[in-house]
């Protein structure tokens, strides 16, 4: 259930710009720290970017969930339809390619209420098989994963900026 005061809703073209900005800023927020700062820059301008961002929402493979509080973006959930790696094995995957919730809003059940959203979505489109990468040295991240639902099947490789990153593999069954 949505904390109160928040709404969610799909993501369309016209959130783009402040899709790109929300995702940049708490991208950076939480990996700035670990990471070199031309890492980071590389990262981020090849990830966040109005127009970047535009021409992901127009694609028919892509469903973003936003939660709002207000006009403000709380958190969303970024869903891509086909993605697929080797050691992710169920029928029809959804990949959750970014799933987000700013700092204030962590604790308060809104990570749970969209992750449930996320996946009514990918089930409603066709989904058996949901999954995701999280960064290995995120175990907060991993342990919500868990929670939800997730479990541990391998090991992926993530390139941030130049850095080489090793990212758990999480798979979530949709039946």
């Amino acid at each position: 259930m949505m904390p109160p005061g928040l709404m969610l809703r799909r993501a369309t073209v016209a959130d783009a710009d402040a899709l790109a900005a929300f995702g940049r800023r708490v991208f950076d927020d939480w990996y700035r720290p670990d990471n070199t700062a031309e890492d980071m820059e590389l990262h981020l301008a090849a990830t966040y970017g109005a127009d970047l961002q535009r021409a992901e929402l127009e694609s028919s493979d892509v469903t973003v969930m936003l939660v709002l509080d207000g006009e403000a973006i709380a958190g969303y959930a970024f869903l891509q339809r086909g993605l697929r790696v080797a050691v992710v094995g169920g029928p029809d995957p959804w990949a959750v390619v970014r799933f987000y919730v700013d700092r204030p809003w962590h604790g308060r059940g809104v990570a749970g209420a969209l992750m449930t959203a996320a996946a009514a979505e990918a089930r409603a489109g066709g989904c058996r098989t949901l999954w995701l990468t999280a960064w290995e040295q995120n175990p907060r991240a991993r342990a919500f994963y868990a929670k939800v639902g997730f479990h541990d099947v391998g090991t992926d490789t993530f390139l941030l900026g130049r850095s080489p990153q090793v990212d758990r593999v999480l798979v979530r069954t949709l039946d």
